[in-house]
């Protein structure tokens, strides 16, 4: 996680001093909601990994793409490369609403029926804290790398929020299970610090589960102190209509004409880092 978080360091430090390029980027993923709910979330990877490229010095971003899911190690769709260390560091990327977030689809069904193999409603004591997180099952909890969008559509606000599992793993004083809930279907794990606060949860295993009832997944507006802010908190995003003209007009326009729009493309982006 080094490595993560040396990059998450840069690009706190080049969000501070240069707002507008992150606001920018932002504004324009947010706006592809506009053609359609789920276009922003695949929009983001291919943006976020030119946003590196182009601003990041010293490191640079490949998109994996979506024809080598089945041959990922982890769950990643971009790799981040520390042009110093040359350091690959593949990041799953997410963009969801203010609320819950999944860190992982535990895609072995390994943690649920782990936590369930110690027989009792309530784990606690530091020794099983530590025999929880020291298994197999948890092996690749805190390995993967995620970098969540998240966005606030009513307020036009958005953030990138990483989850600080060292924080989670050093803090978790009790898992509990839950069975009941409004709109609950399975049973949940939760993970609670000393006082009682939520941190994250492992979600019901087995395979009749679909995505959103399995993994590891944390709540945005529960687990606010488990959270670090890439871009140092809160910010105001706007649609940019001209994007959505931009991109009616494209997918009839021929590859002469998008070549001619990516040279005025790039000269915008060079003026932009000169401000």
């Amino acid at each position: 996680m080094t490595g993560y978080k040396d990059f998450q360091e840069r690009f706190k430090l080049l969000a501070s001093k240069n707002q507008h390029l992150i606001v920018t980027t932002l504004s324009n993923i947010f706006t592809m909601r506009l053609i359609g709910n789920k276009t922003h979330g695949d929009l983001a990877e291919i943006g976020i990994v030119e946003f590196i490229n182009q601003f990041m010095y010293d490191f640079r971003s490949v998109h994996v793409g979506k024809e080598l899911f089945r041959a990922k190690e982890h769950e990643e769709d971009i790799v981040i490369i520390n042009e110093l260390t040359s350091e690959q560091l593949p990041v799953s990327l997410k963009a969801y609403g203010d609320g819950p977030l999944q860190l992982s689809t535990d895609k072995h069904c390994k943690m649920f029926p782990h936590l369930e193999s110690y027989h009792s409603e309530e784990i606690t004591g530091k020794k099983n804290m530590q025999r929880v997180f020291a298994s197999e099952a948890f092996r690749d909890f805190g390995i993967v790398n995620v970098m969540p969008l998240i966005y606030r559509e009513s307020l036009k606000q958005c953030n990138i929020m990483v989850f600080d599992h060292d924080n989670a793993r050093r803090n978790t004083a009790v898992i509990r299970k839950v069975t009941e809930g409004k709109g609950r279907q399975h049973p949940v794990f939760q993970f609670l610090d000393s006082g009682g606060r939520y941190i994250c949860e492992v979600r019901y295993g087995n395979a009749t589960a679909n995505a959103l009832q399995r993994g590891l997944w944390t709540h945005t507006k529960n687990a606010l102190p488990y959270f670090d802010s890439l871009t140092n908190g809160w910010i105001d995003y706007s649609h940019n209509l001209a994007l959505v003209e931009l991109f009616r007009l494209a997918l009839i326009a021929s590859e002469q004409g998008h070549s001619a729009a990516s040279i005025l493309l790039q000269q915008d982006i060079d003026r932009l880092k000169r401000i």
